[in-house]
């Protein structure tokens, strides 16, 4: 399926005119891909996914779930979390709170991975944990925190790096139990969070692209990580403008592994490893 800049375009007046979404500066690149996607799921071609957007909120709704959702899990990108426990937060040890926004947070898994990371450090306590995201489906999942076990099963891999393993001695590992975060049934196939995680946070549909800080609240720290490389250069920046906006000074930013800040806003950052620092 070959989706047009024409078709990009009917695509996002239809959304405008029917919607309070507007997908008009993400990247015409991603948006194009997703959107031949979704034409092919659902078996119709563009005017006929256009006309059946028109008439059916709810078809709306879903068409919008598949463009924006985002594969995420347990831990992704040990090294992240690495950097994350042995260089950012030790420094709130002493601090009276500890404010987290995971913006773009998906089904969840990336807010229950910086709990368990904030239990194993004694900070969680003090921490507020918020999560938002676009989409309502997968924003209730997160706030459930059950997961597929065998298609995540690297969520036990990645744990046993960032939350066992001592990278400065490979023979020392921390007993940490699974069970002690997560119930594991293999024969029903699931990973389910343990209630004193999936209690703590609190989670919100936020748009991105439109909202404010909607938790009137500063932090200390964003993640916001594999979102913005869908959107275009000027939306980027809005973007970087709400984080920086709303970090606290010396506050920290972690992006994904491939994403990074450019143009006007590179000076607002100081840029360490993979953490960006707000000046």
């Amino acid at each position: 399926m070959n989706i047009t800049d024409q078709d990009i375009n009917l695509f996002n007046t239809v959304l405008k005119g029917t919607s309070s979404y507007d997908f008009t500066e993400y990247s015409d690149k991603s948006l194009k891909r997703r959107l031949a996607k979704v034409i092919l799921d659902h078996k119709v071609d563009v005017p006929g996914l256009l006309s059946e957007m028109k008439r059916s909120k709810e078809f709306l709704e879903r068409v919008i779930r598949d463009i924006t959702v985002n594969t995420t899990e347990l831990f992704r990108d040990p090294p992240v979390w690495l950097a994350l426990k042995n260089n950012i937060l030790p420094n709130y040890k002493n601090s009276p709170s500890l404010n987290i926004w995971h913006a773009g947070c998906s089904t969840g898994q990336e807010v229950y991975s910086m709990m368990i990371l904030l239990n194993e450090m004694n900070l969680l306590e003090k921490a507020k944990i918020f999560g938002t995201d676009l989409n309502s489906e997968v924003l209730n999942q997160a706030a459930k925190g059950i997961y597929k076990y065998r298609f995540n099963i690297s969520y036990l891999d990645n744990f046993d790096k960032v939350v066992r393993d001592n990278p400065s001695n490979g023979e020392t590992h921390a007993d940490v139990p699974y069970e002690k975060y997560f119930e594991i049934d293999k024969t029903k196939d699931f990973i389910k969070m343990n209630s004193f995680l999936t209690e703590k946070p609190l989670f919100k549909k936020h748009d991105l692209v439109k909202d404010d800080n909607i938790f009137y609240s500063k932090f200390d720290l964003i993640i916001c990580r594999n979102v913005i490389i869908y959107f275009n250069y000027e939306l980027q920046n809005k973007v970087f403008n709400l984080f920086h906006k709303n970090l606290y000074d010396g506050g920290s930013l972690v992006l994904g592994m491939h994403e990074s800040i450019l143009g006007p806003h590179t000076t607002n950052f100081d840029k360490k490893d993979m953490i960006y620092f707000k000046k």
